[in-house]
């Protein structure tokens, strides 16, 4: 299952937060190297983008929790299809004459 995670950290200065954005890299070079997220990108001023590839929502919500625990941040979640399970949806689909 795929799930686009967007990351909103607090207003918080960012040289108060050296540390803990340190700490997130190295937390999410793991998951990275076994597939479960396909890739992770700074936001520009702040936050991350993250594409997650997960088998449940179960998983899905322990990283989200080991992140926030890492830096606080609102984040915005959405479900995502791959290419092939959006194609094969489409052509499922029935078109109706009007």
């Amino acid at each position: 299952m795929l799930f686009l995670v967007i990351s909103t950290p607090r207003p918080e200065r960012p040289t108060t937060l050296i540390d803990m954005r340190s700490r997130y890299w190295d937390w999410m070079q793991p998951l990275l190297d076994k597939g479960l997220c396909r890739s992770v990108h700074a936001r520009v001023g702040r936050g991350a983008v993250a594409l997650f590839d997960v088998d449940d929502t179960a998983t899905l919500h322990r990283f989200m929790n080991e992140w926030a625990d890492i830096i606080p941040a609102h984040m915005d979640v959405y479900p995502l299809l791959d290419v092939d399970a959006a194609k094969a949806f489409l052509n499922s689909q029935t078109r109706t004459e009007v």
